[in-house]
């Protein structure tokens, strides 16, 4: 009798549960293996979004019977990811190289930049300043610094500026210097104007490039706007969803903010603020300033310069140029200054700084504001040498790492030469760093490096070039796993700018953003890595990029 009441019960609730009405969502992805990138590193196989957010996640046969929409989309298993996020680039600059810049990035000598500068003349006749990006005599079978006499005799009557690919370095000819007023008396703080000869080279480093900069014009609404909009297109290729532009002035935000309002902006994006007075006046006095899609409540400021240029500011000389320890870019006074107003403001402050010395001078700043602990969350921009004594600091003030790992698989074939066997052990220590505060953003800094999210993800885990160089890895200790180079591009990405209730994970009430690969990432061998594919990447449940299947 009691097994016949109780089968007339689990009927009676499987009737009644059938008869209950579904939720409405707009989207339900099934077949997929869903990496949450939650708390617990949870894996779903399906998932419910309505209005750009996420519902739900779990089982097929949970989302199935609870949800239902206008468009399921089975993906036969494949891997889908929180879209990624670079915590540190330049994505305006980089929009900018795309429509009027010449390229020189994987040149092999300065004859291939000269040929690509002359081609680039050709395509854009009628400009009047020849620019381009991307060398780096480090990559030469000659490592020396070139000189401009032969831009000198290609472009007598054109203005050229051939920025290095750290952008803390430039070319110039002689009529670019000419216009900037630039001779070999020129002293500039925090830069260097190279002399040979008693003559200036058409080197300039770091602050000296500000000098040729300022006179090239501003360009107008809409090369800005051509820019933002071609640096998109590119970043949901490589399936980005949210970028943090390192240093962007009033003009170009007001344009993401109006092209953001119109909808043809859909790329999520945090801007650290240039330290201008007019972005001060625009920006810092009135609060942060955050939609969906833009979020400002950052100064970004430059200590020292880079590396590869002997700009970064080293505690000790550099070991292949003695003599010489790099360049602080502003003064500690300076600093004190735009740090307190950020502190009173509730702004954070994100700091370039490459060499220990320079590192140093920021831990020290930052903990003279900070005091102690603290969620402030101000971030250190590379972070790239350290001396040993100074890991802790991190940790002790909550200062934010943010590190880009393509650097440390660019860098490694010389960074041994300019900083010796002792002083390389503290450079580009992930793992190290990581430890301090338990979790840390991941960027590219590109155009400095490759967009592809998925490099940085190979360079994190792997340690090794594109090549599979070094076998073993470089430095191989400080390494991540698999799980923290994803959460590094993620959900620790999103928090390193606060938002990490709203983006970095597939949970649900977050937006719904995320990527579909062609191979999984945590699965494949690591040598497969950097060809992985991105096939589809969603904004907010909208399709933004898709690869025929």
């Amino acid at each position: 009798m009691n097994r016949i009441i109780n089968l007339a019960a689990i009927l009676f609730f499987a009737v009644l549960a059938s008869c209950r009405p579904m939720k409405e969502a707009d989207l339900i992805i099934t077949n997929a293996k869903i990496y949450t990138v939650d708390r617990n590193f949870s894996i779903a196989e399906a998932m419910a979004v309505k209005n750009g957010k996420i519902l739900a996640t779990g089982s097929e046969d949970d989302i199935l019977s609870t949800y239902d929409a206008p468009v399921v989309n089975d993906l036969s298993g494949l891997p889908v990811y929180p879209g990624f996020i670079d915590a540190h680039c330049h994505f305006y600059g980089y929009g900018t190289n795309l429509i009027g810049s010449a390229d020189f990035t994987g040149t092999g000598s300065f004859d291939e930049v000269l040929e690509l500068v002359k081609q680039h003349r050709k395509k854009y006749p009628d400009a009047y300043w020849i620019e381009g990006r991307g060398w780096d005599q480090n990559d030469w079978e000659v490592q020396e610094f070139p000189d401009n006499r032969e831009l000198n005799r290609l472009f007598p009557d054109n203005p050229v500026i051939l920025t290095r690919i750290d952008g803390h370095a430039a070319l110039v000819n002689d009529k670019a210097m000419e216009i900037a007023g630039i001779t070999s008396q020129t002293k500039v703080d925090g830069g260097e104007i190279l002399l040979k000869n008693g003559k200036p080279t058409g080197i300039l480093i770091d602050n000296a490039i500000d000098l040729v900069r300022e006179k090239i014009p501003a360009p107008d609404a809409r090369q800005v706007s051509h820019a933002l909009l071609a640096a998109q297109e590119k970043c949901f290729a490589a399936g980005l969803t949210g970028v943090y532009d390192a240093g962007l002035d009033k003009q170009v935000i007001d344009m993401i903010d109006s092209l953001d309002k119109q909808e043809k902006l859909k790329i999520r994006m945090y801007v650290m603020l240039s330290p201008t007075e007019e972005n001060f006046r625009a920006f810092v006095d009135k609060g942060i300033y955050k939609t969906d899609r833009l979020d400002v409540r950052s100064i970004k400021l430059y200590a020292d310069g880079a590396l590869g240029s002997r700009g970064a500011k080293l505690i000790q000389d550099y070991s292949d140029d003695p003599g010489n320890n790099g360049l602080l870019l502003r003064t500690p006074e300076s600093f004190r200054e735009i740090i307190k107003m950020a502190y009173e403001k509730g702004f954070q402050v994100n700091t370039h700084a490459i060499g220990d010395s320079a590192n140093r001078m920021v831990l020290t700043l930052y903990g003279e504001a900070l005091k102690g602990k603290n969620d402030r969350r101000w971030r250190i921009e590379h972070a790239q040498v350290i001396a040993p004594g100074d890991f802790g600091l991190f940790a002790k003030y909550g200062i934010v790492p943010s590190v880009q790992p393509t650097h440390a698989t660019s860098d490694m074939y010389w960074a041994g030469e300019r900083l010796g066997p002792e002083r390389i052990k503290g450079a580009y220590a992930y793992r190290r760093l990581l430890k301090q505060l338990g979790w840390i953003p991941l960027g590219t800094d590109f155009p400095v490096e490759n967009i592809n999210p998925l490099y940085t993800f190979y360079a994190a885990v792997a340690r090794k070039d594109l090549k599979g160089r070094p076998e073993g890895g470089f430095q191989p200790e400080n390494a991540l796993t698999r799980e923290e180079a994803l959460r590094g591009m993620t959900v620790w990405a999103a928090k390193s700018g606060f938002e990490e209730d709203e983006k970095g994970s597939l949970e649900p009430g977050k937006f719904a953003d995320f990527v579909v690969l062609d191979k999984d990432i945590m699965q494949i061998p690591e040598n497969e890595l950097p060809a992985v594919k991105v096939l589809k990447t969603v904004v907010g449940g909208e399709e933004v990029f898709g690869m025929p299947r």
